[in-house]
């Protein structure tokens, strides 16, 4: 009897073979979402490691963030319990507080980004502060977390792709 089905490297789901798939280094890999296949192509090495060195996610590492968004306007009692359940669905969050026109999120590193969460923000309708300083501090955030998981995933040596 042939398996349909594998194990999605971000978060852990099993999924059918053809769900979000792709191919990495001649290997086929598939995924629940676009959200955790993004994650994968953006930095595979933190999900499938080296020869010799395991990734983060085999190790069973999670990296936990807590951040906050502060949005344009405040939401009524219903936006704020569409927004609940929206990031609630995404893959990594771990708790969420809303209040008023701020967003407070836990969410795993290896599995979500701040700039994924903003980006779902939006597709709800809601819009983020757009003032300098907050906007640049979204992008020191995004900076930050690109250097973080880029110094956390398993290096190709020499000669490995």
């Amino acid at each position: 009897m042939m398996n349909d089905s594998t194990r999605d490297r971000v978060c852990g789901m099993q999924v059918s073979l053809d769900s979000f798939a792709m191919e990495h280094l001649g290997i086929q890999y598939a995924f629940c979402s676009q959200q955790c296949q993004d994650r994968f192509k953006a930095n595979p090495y933190l999900y499938i490691g080296v020869p010799g060195e395991k990734a983060p996610k085999q190790k069973g590492l999670e990296i936990i963030k807590q951040r906050r968004f502060s949005l344009e306007q405040p939401m009524n009692d219903s936006e704020a319990t569409i927004l609940s359940e929206e990031l609630g669905a995404m893959m990594g969050i771990k708790h969420i507080e809303v209040a008023s026109n701020i967003v407070s999120i836990t969410y795993d590193l290896l599995e979500a980004t701040a700039e994924q969460i903003e980006e779902r923000i939006g597709q709800i309708g809601l819009r983020l502060g757009e003032g300098w300083t907050e906007r640049l501090q979204r992008g020191f955030v995004h900076y930050f977390e690109e250097c973080e998981v880029g110094n956390l995933q398993a290096t190709p040596r020499q000669g490995h792709h």
